[in-house]
């Protein structure tokens, strides 16, 4: 009986341990680009623009620029942030998944490695909204679907320019512009 206790118990301790493992990859994804920093910075915001379901572009940051500023010296990185009301309305109005709104709005990361290449990051909205019951896993999945189009390139088509954000006024918030969600 105590071997098979300690088996049980084994078991379980290794299935924590390799979820705990595995969940850092399984929430978030890491894509490598084809094209450079502003390009692949600018076609996503286009792809976010022509996807439809009432996505706007609600902000453009430069994280890097606020540690190089420290005295840091990071690579690049850019964050694209976007929002749909479509998506965001049916979440803000619950109260009992209103905090979730810490996840507004929908951000893509895209930054250089040490190996010199761009890479895009994204959480992964679909299995992100599994864990919050039917209502937030039903929208995310949407989000999820609509993300895979913020990512697809057609390398025949030139780039597009990218998307400076417009200044923000003081009562944004320095915010990065745009209109958020």
């Amino acid at each position: 009986m105590w071997k098979v206790l300690g088996g049980v118990v084994l078991g379980l301790l290794l299935c924590v341990g390799l979820a705990y493992s595995m969940m850092s990859r399984l929430m978030f994804t890491e894509t490598q680009s084809p094209f450079g920093m502003e390009e692949t910075v600018a076609r996503i915001q286009h792809n976010i623009q022509k996807t439809g379901n009432g996505w706007e572009l609600s902000g453009l940051r430069n994280p890097a620029k606020a540690v190089q500023k420290d005295g840091g010296n990071v690579l690049p990185v850019m964050m694209i942030e976007a929002c749909s009301t479509k998506y965001s309305k049916p979440i803000l109005k619950e109260d009992t998944v209103r905090f979730l709104s810490i996840l507004m709005p929908c951000k893509v990361s895209v930054y250089k490695k040490d190996d010199g290449k761009i890479y895009i990051g994204t959480m992964n909205a679909g299995l992100m909204g599994k864990m919050f019951g039917p209502l937030v896993g039903d929208v995310m999945s949407q989000v999820a679907e609509d993300q895979k189009k913020f990512l697809l390139f057609d390398p025949s088509t030139p780039a597009p320019p990218m998307i400076l954000p417009a200044a923000a006024g003081p009562a944004t918030g320095g915010g990065g512009g745009g209109g958020g969600c």
